[in-house]
């Protein structure tokens, strides 16, 4: 049985898969043809698997998932903006996917940690491996579009809205989070 807790965070992963595989499926329907569109869409069907992943981890646990409300990544818009192009959809890819690994480690490291709960943490966390190479490569190829600075200072901008947005809800959630996770950073 999942503690209150718990299941709110497992619903919040969850969440975030889902709100993820949908901007990247609709992205990948829209963009032409070539290395990026491949990648994109293998991206959002390893979304999808997630928010599969967990909901089965969740169910596996005696529970259903919450309905939340706003996405991690919702919140990342009401900072940044909607990006404006392709490199920016990637910047801020790739921030966030730094953010998901650095996440998912910091779960993994928590007293008491669900069988399930490892095994899923542990069989995404594969996938966001890749998304982290497959973004970082993609935004190399895009320097001679873009300069290699100007994605460098996108990429900066991104990681301090990132910061923000973590700052902000480990503060809001701060009394669900304290039970679950070590001293955080």
């Amino acid at each position: 049985m999942l503690a209150e807790n718990d299941l709110w965070l497992l619903s919040l992963y969850r969440a975030s898969e889902i709100h993820g595989s949908l901007f990247f499926g609709r992205l990948a329907r829209v963009l032409r043809p070539g290395g990026i569109q491949i990648d994109l869409t293998k991206h959002f069907a390893d979304e999808a698997q997630h928010a599969w992943y967990w909901t089965k981890c969740i169910e596996e646990l005696g529970a259903e998932p919450l309905k939340l409300g706003e996405s991690y990544q919702d919140q990342y818009v009401s900072v940044t903006g909607i990006p404006a192009n392709l490199m920016e959809v990637l910047a801020i890819t790739q921030v966030f996917e730094q953010r998901v690994v650095n996440q998912y480690a910091l779960h993994m490291r928590t007293r008491a940690l669900q069988p399930a709960v490892a095994k899923t943490l542990e069989r995404i966390m594969e996938d966001e491996r890749w998304h982290l190479q497959w973004v970082r490569d993609a935004l190399t190829s895009l320097e001679p579009e873009y300069g290699r600075e100007e994605i460098q200072a996108t990429v900066r901008r991104f990681r301090d809205a990132d910061r923000e947005v973590y700052e902000r809800s480990m503060q809001e959630h701060a009394e669900r989070l304290a039970a679950l996770l070590p001293a955080h950073s």
